[in-house]
């Protein structure tokens, strides 16, 4: 029996010359329709070995299967993600979505010619970073300002530039680990600089630094704990106490920010996040952050503070090795420009940061009403959800989801069914229902969830 199907399986020229995949080869590479009829019939060919199937699907069958294949095959593998997590910054997602001016920005100059290094006043060469750094210093009364490629390599050059051969003082609470096991300490190996841990994991105190000075000291450094919190019995100093100490010592004081916000978020209900401006008011010598944080920009590591030691950075070799490109600087101005407009309600991360519960309760029942509109069966429920992105680590965001209860599939095969759909759709499971977060969702792509979820659950 196994011989006899094995016989009657197409071949693939007989495959190919079917009129759904020659149409298909209009729009999807012939090459991968071709890979596509191979792995079909691979696999048709194994299931025959095995037994798992007695007879052979129509020619129009495997057409289907292939079209599909192919499909896949011909999709991008950076692709769009529609969030449903309530995640806001979600780091495995992309972080911050941008804006449609700093989106616009970076189309714009990725299709054509710019003035990435061209002053047009002068009509001569020019430089990168002087198309952030006005705006930068103006938001955070910074003296100067650079851009490099993310925040770890902010802090790679900053510590490479000013603590190479000698000391730098840290507090133990706040030797962290960024995502991909990326630790302070082992950046300031890299660096050349030795590390001095003062203090308890739960305790530094100003004399705690004060006794750690040594000649071999080049600086101070805090690390704000972005992703994570010691709370109860705890103590560190003040960030002014620690500047007039290192300055009374004739040390400067680094900074690293980590998530960098340049808005006040207790007007969002957040609370405990320092801002840049706090900062650099502070008198924090150097202060480096992301973009793509709580900025709501494009991956970038900012560094902000005096521009004696800026310009220092600005000629270190490591700096052209973390030099952004075209497209990260036009995105990056966009952002700050609609900062500087005071219209930072069109920045995604802001918004959906500022979005209320009496909003998002709307929002979702509008998510719900399309859904019973095409049979869906769904719910609105209360949930929470997070900033994300190592910011914000101890307050959750109260929200509303959109709650699905398919007919057909099990809770687990139609989270993997949207996760592999065309758009995919990432949500998560909570007591036995599959929840779409309405905070991260924008209601352009309602049409397509629904669509989506209406065929997942078949």
């Amino acid at each position: 029996m196994n011989q006899k199907l094995l016989r009657q399986i197409p071949k693939v020229d007989e495959l190919m010359k079917q009129p759904r995949l020659q149409e298909l080869c209009g729009s999807v590479p012939a090459q991968k329709v071709t890979e596509a009829v191979r792995q079909i019939l691979d696999e048709l060919r194994a299931s025959i070995l095995n037994g798992s199937i007695e007879e052979l699907p129509d020619m129009a069958g495997l057409c289907a299967q292939a079209v599909a294949v192919a499909n896949k095959k011909a999709e991008y593998s950076l692709r769009k993600v529609i969030n449903a997590t309530g995640i806001i910054l979600h780091t495995n997602l992309g972080r911050a979505c941008i804006s449609d001016r700093a989106a616009a920005a970076a189309c714009e100059v990725a299709k054509s010619y710019s003035t990435l290094e061209y002053n047009l006043e002068a009509g001569r060469r020019g430089t990168r970073y002087s198309h952030v750094e006005e705006l930068l210093c103006r938001l955070t009364g910074a003296e100067s300002a650079l851009v490099v490629n993310n925040n770890a390599a902010a802090v790679l050059l900053i510590l490479s530039d000013m603590a190479q051969g000698g000391q730098v003082i840290t507090s133990r609470g706040e030797l962290v680990e960024i995502g991909g096991s990326f630790r302070v300490p082992d950046i300031m190996e890299a660096c050349g600089a030795e590390l001095k841990e003062v203090g308890t994991t739960n305790k530094t105190h100003l004399r705690d630094y004060d006794r750690a000075i040594t000649e071999k000291t080049r600086a101070l450094m805090k690390v704000h704990t972005s992703n994570y919190r010691i709370v109860g019995f705890s103590e560190t100093p003040s960030l002014p106490e620690l500047v007039q100490l290192g300055h009374e010592r004739g040390l400067p004081v680094i900074e690293d920010l980590g998530s960098g916000s340049l808005v006040d978020l207790q007007q969002f209900g957040i609370y405990d996040e320092p801002s840049v401006q706090d900062s650099v008011r502070a008198g924090v010598d150097v202060v480096s952050f992301s973009g793509d944080k709580l900025l709501g920009g494009p991956q970038a590591g900012i560094i902000v503070g005096r521009k004696k030691i800026v310009d220092s950075l600005k000629k270190h070799p490591l700096t052209r090795a973390m030099r952004v490109d075209k497209m990260t600087l036009a995105a990056l101005e966009a952002t700050l420009r609609s900062y500087d407009a005071g219209l930072t309600a069109e920045i995604p991360t802001l918004a959906m940061l500022a979005a209320t519960p009496d909003q998002l309760k709307a929002k979702a029942e509008i998510l719900r009403g399309l859904m019973v509109d095409a049979g869906i069966a769904a719910e609105v429920v209360p949930t929470e959800g997070q900033v994300g992105g190592g910011s914000v680590p101890t307050q959750m965001l109260k929200s509303f989801a959109v709650a699905v209860q398919p007919k057909a599939v099990n809770l687990d095969q139609l989270e993997t069914n949207l996760r592999l759909g065309s758009p995919a759709i990432v949500g998560r499971i909570n007591h036995d229902r599959f929840l779409l977060d309405v905070r991260t969702l924008r209601e352009s792509d309602f049409a397509d969830i629904v669509k989506a979820v209406g065929e997942a659950e078949k």
